[in-house]
């Protein structure tokens, strides 16, 4: 396993991973293999509240899959190949930490796919594209796309979108929900303010632990029944009021205070 493929970084309470394959930051076995190590470092580690995901460079979030990897193997190695991103980026779905992708330059096919695991997207503004053009090759998104899309921007649009294989611009990504934030700056601050808007969601300030939570509740109750999503809901804010950190909140707002949050 190539660890070098991404860049692991901590800045204060956030863990921040570099998609590190240029010039298109395309990923492969490796990459995903390394991406998932990454994922489970930050998610055993007590001391990261959130996860930032970036590209390298200022061309690329990430291109998606290596076209030139996969011409070479055979249909049952990209099964498995697909198998594993898939798990990897249920992984990264389902850690219960804030996850946002950085999206610094272009972010198709798989980049996207990527970016639809993340629970938070921000973009530079015309930093380049975002879309899955699967199509195009004569597949499909492959890596959770035709899954996330949908949930995202609806059945028709999701099927237009892909059907078409359309790339869009990142405010007209922002306009359908793909991406959250569109940030004007120049590509050498962008990663800077990112952190700036990552630093929101971390302890002592954040109630870290209730975000994890949150997090949870809504990944995991958006795929259940209602009763059962309200059911996982309760048992979620049990663990809350038994927390130190929600004995801190409350007290704090009995004595009109600023909460000091522990993430625990």
């Amino acid at each position: 396993m190539t660890e070098a493929l991404v860049r692991s970084e901590k800045h204060g309470r956030i863990a921040v991973f570099t998609l590190c394959d240029p010039p298109a930051n395309t990923y492969s076995y490796e990459m995903m293999r390394a991406l998932d190590a990454c994922i489970l470092d930050a998610r055993m580690d007590p001391e990261v509240d959130v996860i930032v995901l970036t590209g390298s460079g200022e061309r690329f979030f990430c291109a998606g899959a290596n076209i030139e990897m996969l011409n070479r193997v055979d249909p049952t190695w990209k099964y498995w190949f697909c198998l594993h991103a898939n798990e990897t980026l249920s992984r990264l779905e389902q850690t219960p930490k804030l996850v946002i992708a950085a999206l610094n330059g272009h972010c198709v096919g798989g980049g996207l796919e990527v970016a639809l695991a993340c629970d938070l997207r921000i973009a530079r503004r015309s930093c380049g594209k975002v879309g899955l053009p699967e199509v195009k090759l004569g597949v499909l998104p492959g890596t959770g796309g035709t899954q996330r899309l949908v949930r995202v921007v609806g059945k028709a649009k999701a099927i237009e979108l892909m059907a078409t294989g359309s790339n869009l611009d990142v405010d007209e990504a922002a306009a359908l929900g793909l991406v959250q934030q569109v940030i004007d700056c120049e590509p050498g601050a962008f990663l800077e303010q990112v952190l700036a808007y990552a630093a929101k969601f971390t302890t002592p300030d954040a109630a870290s632990m209730a975000i994890g939570h949150i997090k949870r509740a809504v990944q995991s109750g958006a795929e259940i029944p209602l009763e059962q999503g309200l059911a996982l809901e309760r048992e979620l804010q049990a663990k809350l009021f038994a927390s130190a950190d929600a004995r801190e909140g409350l007290a704090a707002f009995q004595e009109k205070r600023a909460p000091r949050f522990e993430g625990r």
